[in-house]
Formats: C-alpha cells, structure tokens, sequence
C-alpha cells in the first residue's frame, strides 16, 4: 500500500480550502483517506497553513510521501527541512 500525504480539495467553487489527508495513493483526490492531519486555505493574505507537527513526522516516518505542494507546505512549517 503506497501512502502519501496530500491536499484534499474542500470549499465552494472559485474558493478553495484544502485538508491534508494521508490516503493510499490509489483512492481518487477527494476520496477516502486514512487520516486529516492538517489544513490549508490559500485564499486569506497570507495563505493560511496548520499542520500536525507530531502526526506529520509520524507518518513521514513511516514511509508516507508527500506530494510536492504538501512538501513546500512542510518546509514552510518549518516540520522538514
């Protein structure tokens, strides 16, 4: 089971709001996931970014692989380097 860590779309059309969810990688985008560890809304100045420290590194360490928007988010949050 390949799990990644990535943005799950929420909100109305033309406003976005986004969960980031560890899913296996073979269920669709907005489909079922295992765990929400975290939010992103890239609609307020400046975009609004709250991460799970602790569950993000647990699942990092697990194996999960961040998509490559969640992995910016990450650095950002300071959680990876």
């Amino acid at each position: 089971m390949a799990v990644k860590i990535r943005l799950r779309r929420m909100g109305a059309k033309k406003a976005p709001f986004y969960r980031v969810v560890v899913a296996d990688s073979r269920y669709p985008r907005d489909g079922r996931f295992i765990e929400e560890i975290g939010t992103y809304n890239p609609m307020v100045e400046p975009a609004e970014v709250k991460i799970d420290a602790e569950k993000a590194k647990t699942w990092l360490k697990n194996g999960a692989q961040p998509t490559d928007t969640v992995k910016s988010l990450l650095k950002k949050t300071g959680i990876t380097d």
